[in-house]
């Protein structure tokens, strides 16, 4: 299945210049999802992925992220952005093109050692990917790898990530 004809282009969303990757048409065709999530999850354990966690950052990442830890036999940890999480948290600021931004993760999310998968549906930048992985670190736990539905390669992210393998579906 082509997964990248259910992703729709949107110009000049959130602002002029810049085309929107938009995945709520893959979410809605359910072909289409059920193909995305098993080749997600068959991509991860080819790269031999065996995680005790997987992190998905808010909020696109929460809707792949659980179902992969499902599939995987993993815990599922939510990554948010500041004020949503009710106990204590690690914190991690980060650089955004137009600013700055926030990731917060429980304090007791992790144990010395778990590993840990990052699922997210873009790869873009790199920005939120670096901060997750940094929150996980912090909380002493190890970034086994990435996984994501969709990579811009021309705005190069991965550079900014981790020496881990990475995972992703669609190239644009």
């Amino acid at each position: 299945m082509d997964i990248k004809s259910l992703v729709r282009d949107i110009p000049d969303f959130p602002k002029p210049g810049i085309l929107f990757r938009d995945i709520t048409t893959l979410l809605r065709h359910p072909q289409g999802l059920r193909y995305t999530l098993d080749s997600l999850h068959q991509k991860c354990e080819a790269e031999g992925f065996n995680p005790d966690y997987i992190v998905g950052m808010e909020s696109r990442g929460f809707l792949f992220a659980p179902a992969l830890a499902y599939q995987l036999q993993a815990g599922f940890v939510p990554v948010r952005k500041p004020g949503k999480l009710p106990s204590s948290v690690h914190r991690v600021e980060y650089d955004l093109e137009y600013g700055s931004d926030a990731l917060e993760v429980h304090q007791d999310a992790f144990g010395s050692g778990d590993r840990v998968l990052i699922v997210d549906d873009l790869l873009a930048t790199g920005g939120t990917a670096k901060a997750t992985a940094a929150l996980v670190e912090q909380a002493g736990a190890e970034v086994l790898g990435f996984a994501f539905i969709i990579e811009l390669r021309d705005l190069s992210g991965r550079t900014l990530l981790p020496e881990v393998p990475i995972v992703t579906l669609i190239e644009y």
